[in-house]
């Protein structure tokens, strides 16, 4: 079609210059979007040409799924992918004709997205947050009788941190230097270690910031990115768009999930045999999908293998405050560094946050950071030109999480009162946890790992293979036929583990704890109705391959 196009364009140029040389036959006037220009206008010439071709392919669409960025075509993202779209769909029909479904509402356990569930914001966060937007308030007497006198105090010294005390202007690119200090203070209090406002780049979210340690790292396919399996698709996501080649390890879900170091080395191995340079290990702590917690002396020896192999550590810590179990709590990579005796000098080290989990929840603020250590200051330079780039993160985000870090203190008015929040939220999602951890293994064909942190559930499924075979011939993953099922039948909505990574020959799927405690029961309910239906649908005459409800306990890191 191209070489057509071109060939009449040359055609045209050719019949206008012979045209020159003699007088022109009377014609009927040409449409004016093709009129011929003199042959003594170039430029008019060349408007001629582009015209005659964009007119000859009208019918051709100017940007197409061929014409696109193939990197973009080449990713998925699992979490709002097609199971996520059909439930949409599925809601428009309920709104329009709510008896057309076996089930009255869409239950989204897909995301982890807390206020779209029930969960209610945090007092004490949105009163400063509304303080800050609208310091007008600040000056009315009333404002004290329906404001605790903490958060009044806390909107004036966040506001004399922002220039012009406007949250609506734009702020340094690496967010307001006085929340930056604030999230440092805490830092420092939770580890034990110095922390500087210099080292934390605010973002939206922590997503962002993920996205440029991609851009800063990776060169091209030749540049490797060592990532879980199972991972948040994120991850993979992101090394597909910035052109780098995604490096699995594989999560031992035997032991917990646990993560181990001869299993990072051999991936690394292979990696380099083939060419690549691995860049960087991504560990997710508290784990996402699998909510697994790492143990300190499990930490200990990754920081000490990222010190070996040359490689930058990301942190991906935005779960840091989701620990549900008694024998085990959260260390930040950067305490266990340091605790070791590593310097800045020593390991290039990035941990990520977010206020869009824990026990805040607040997603929709688009608000968390990244604490960049070991960089020289050339380096340093770059990533601050790529933040630059996007000019700064929104300023409610950065309030929320200059907030998270520095929340009310022993003898703030509001610290009972936030305590219990805090307290409530959690120890509810321990009991989600648990709840749905306990159902999932008293079925038939499904172990479930227990949820040590995070907001989900990782479940194993071990499908008879007539179910198998019926999800391949329906063009679909077995895990992907599995939740698309349960979609129709129930409402319920979770990520196929397919879209998580997962080792071969395996089937899982991801579930949030997120819907209130009170649904809870509803929705194991009917879930068992559903997946003893399925089992019995599908069962293999022969031989039952299933085994039953055997929990996988967690085992040494």
């Amino acid at each position: 079609m191209r070489r057509f196009l071109t060939d009449r364009a040359r055609r045209a140029v050719a019949a206008s210059l012979r045209g020159a040389t003699r007088p022109a036959a009377p014609s009927p006037a040409p449409a004016a979007a093709l009129s011929r220009p003199s042959p003594s206008a170039p430029s008019a010439m060349a408007a001629y040409m582009a015209r005659a071709m964009s007119t000859s392919a009208a019918g051709t669409p100017p940007v197409s799924l061929d014409t696109i960025n193939p990197k973009v075509l080449e990713f998925k993202y699992a979490v709002r992918g097609e199971i996520v779209t059909h439930a949409q769909n599925l809601e428009q029909e309920l709104h329009k004709n709510p008896e057309s479904l076996p089930f009255d509402e869409i239950l989204y356990c897909n995301i982890g997205n807390p206020h779209s569930l029930g969960q209610q914001p945090v007092t004490f966060f949105r009163e400063v947050l509304s303080l800050c937007d609208h310091p007008a308030l600040l000056d009315k007497s009333e404002t004290h009788a329906l404001y605790s006198s903490d958060a009044i105090e806390r909107a004036w010294q966040i506001l004399e941190k922002i220039p012009g005390r406007a949250t609506g202007a734009y702020s340094h690119s690496q967010g307001v230097k006085g929340l930056r200090d604030e999230i440092a203070a805490g830092i420092a209090a939770r580890d034990g270690f110095h922390a500087s406002g210099d080292n934390i780049f605010l973002t939206d979210g922590a997503s962002p910031a993920v996205h440029m340690m991609m851009q800063l790292l990776i060169r091209s396919e030749k540049d490797g990115i060592l990532c879980p399996l199972p991972q948040y698709p994120l991850y993979s996501a992101s090394i597909a768009l910035h052109g780098g080649s995604f490096v699995p390890y594989f999560l031992d879900e035997e032991t917990g999930w646990g993560l181990e170091v001869d299993e990072l080395k051999k991936q690394v191995d292979e990696a380099r045999s083939k060419g690549i340079t691995v860049r960087a290990l991504v560990v997710i702590n508290p784990g996402n999908p699998t909510g697994q917690v790492l143990a300190e002396e499990n930490q200990k020896k990754i920081v000490e293998f990222c010190k070996n192999e040359g490689l930058v550590l990301l942190a991906d810590e935005v779960y840091q405050e989701n620990i549900y179990v008694e024998d085990k709590q959260f260390h930040s990579f950067k305490k266990i560094a340091r605790s070791m005796g590593y310097t800045d000098d020593d390991l290039p080290l990035v941990s990520f946050q977010s206020v869009s989990k824990g026990y805040y929840g607040e997603c929709g603020k688009r608000g968390g950071y990244m604490e960049v250590t070991g960089f020289n200051a050339d380096v340093r330079e770059q990533i601050y030109k790529v933040a630059s780039v996007n000019l700064c993160s929104n300023i409610s985000g950065q309030i929320l999480s200059s907030l998270i870090m520095n929340p009310p203190k022993v003898g703030d008015e509001s610290y009972e009162s936030f305590m219990v929040e805090r307290d409530g939220i959690i120890s509810s999602l321990a009991r989600r946890a648990k709840a749905l951890e306990e159902a999932f293994n008293s079925l038939e064909g499904i172990t479930c790992n227990k949820a040590e942190g995070a907001m989900y559930l990782f479940p194993r499924l071990h499908l008879p293979q007539k179910a198998i075979g019926a999800a391949q011939a329906a063009g679909a993953a077995p895990d992907a036929y599995y939740a698309l099922r349960l979609l129709q039948a129930t409402g319920i909505v979770v990520v196929p583990g397919s879209g998580f990574g997962q080792a071969p020959g395996t089937y899982h799927f991801r579930c949030t704890i997120l819907p209130q405690e009170d649904k809870i029961p509803a929705i194991i309910s009917r879930f068992k109705e559903f997946h003893e239906k399925f089992m019995d649908e599908f069962r293999d005459v022969s031989r039952d391959e299933a085994p039953t409800g055997a929990t996988i306990e967690s085992g040494g890191d």
